[in-house]
């Protein structure tokens, strides 16, 4: 009985070890910069300066797509400010309609990925995705300075 007693303890203490080792902003950031990246290699290949590829066009949709939902989870009250953070405070003021976009965000997302069998569909459709990232960030992200 001891002995299960303190494997459960050791077991629950490792679990709000891992728990507090999360870093919520540090993970959006994360998730941003990959967006960014995936969103430089969709624009190159949109204007023609990189070849396009179906695999890769597919991929920029399901890491956007991924990075959405992983995002919903990234907003704690507890990470309002700090690690260098833009996200506006208007995000915790509305964070239902936050949520919508970032759920809308997923779901274009996933559609642009099922929709995308060309150049010429990847061009229409990433466009319109992009509007959809971009306009999230037009009312929730802090401008620098």
């Amino acid at each position: 009985m001891t002995i299960r007693t303190m494997l459960a303890a050791a077991v629950l203490v490792s679990g709000v070890t891992a728990v507090a080792a999360q870093d919520p902003i540090a993970e959006r950031k994360a998730l941003m910069k990959a967006n960014g990246d995936q969103a430089r290699t969709g624009a190159l290949m949109a204007r023609g300066e990189m070849p396009f590829d179906l695999a890769k066009a597919q991929a920029i949709f399901q890491a956007y797509a991924d990075a959405a939902t992983k995002s919903k989870a990234l907003y704690p009250e507890t990470a309002k400010t700090g690690g260098d953070t833009a996200a506006d405070p208007r995000i915790w003021q509305n964070m239902s309609d936050f949520q919508a976009k970032l759920a809308k965000f997923a779901q274009d997302a996933t559609e642009a990925k099922a929709k995308v069998k060309d150049e010429a569909s990847f061009k229409s459709t990433f466009s319109e995705v992009q509007k959809n990232c971009g306009g999230c960030h037009e009312t929730y992200r802090m401008k620098k300075s």
